[in-house]
């Protein structure tokens, strides 16, 4: 009889707290409710409680955009690089490649996290005047938007996808730097747009953009002026 007794007791008290469980109460959804912040490229990310929503700075339209340009800008970098291997030799040049390629990959992830998490699209609006082009085809993001500053053309484009050897190496790092000095372009333009540029991890990662890619300019400026021959674009003549 005793053993029966508390067995009821036992059933009881459980049932009591089911019953003032969140998910019964209807308070477990907000209760739970997280914030993901994106980490700088490289980091993790960060969870913050609901509260943390609020702190997040306003957005200026031109921080939206250099966000969105920039990944369209990046993902032409890395279709560059990812040529070098099938049309280059040379070691230097493949390594830059691959530093580019990584830092670049990385960075698109960030950037991609950082939009999501503020609720914006990943990509630029479409234009009117290209109606039908989808970002998701092979050809619909480049030919349905206007290139971001220092971006290279489809001819200069098909001309490097034609291009091996000394000849590659030449259109690959004379078309990187226009590249890279198109990117300075939009960090300064941000940071010139009123209201833009203050949110903290954007402004970090444009500095680091700034930064990076000006030290990856001298890199390629000096594996110009190497000079070239038949065999290797790094040996001196």
């Amino acid at each position: 009889m005793r053993r029966q007794r508390c067995s009821v007791l036992l059933v009881t008290a459980l049932l009591l707290l089911a019953g003032a469980s969140p998910a019964r109460s209807g308070q477990g959804s907000s209760s739970t409710a997280v914030v993901v912040q994106p980490g700088a490229p490289g980091q993790p990310t960060k969870v913050l409680p609901p509260s943390s929503k609020a702190k997040l700075p306003p957005l200026a339209p031109a921080d939206v955009e250099f966000m969105q340009g920039m990944i369209m800008h990046h993902g032409q970098a890395i279709e560059m690089t990812a040529l070098i291997p099938s049309h280059s030799e040379n070691k230097d040049l493949r390594s830059l490649g691959e530093r580019i390629s990584r830092s670049q990959d990385d960075e698109i992830r960030f950037m991609k996290r950082w939009l999501a998490t503020r609720g914006q699209s990943l990509s630029l609006a479409m234009p009117e005047s290209m109606p039908g082009m989808s970002h998701d085809s092979p050809h619909g993001a480049m030919a349905s938007m206007p290139l971001m500053p220092g971006m290279l053309t489809a001819e200069q484009m098909a001309a490097l996808g034609k291009a091996t050897g000394v000849e590659f190496d030449r259109l690959f790092l004379a078309g990187m730097i226009q590249h890279h000095n198109g990117a300075l372009t939009m960090v300064k333009e941000l940071f010139g747009a009123a209201g833009a540029g203050q949110d903290a991890e954007l402004f970090g990662f444009a500095t680091d953009v700034d930064t990076g890619q000006r030290a990856e300019i001298k890199i390629m400026q000096s594996l110009l002026e190497t000079g070239f021959d038949k065999k290797s674009l790094g040996e001196k003549r």
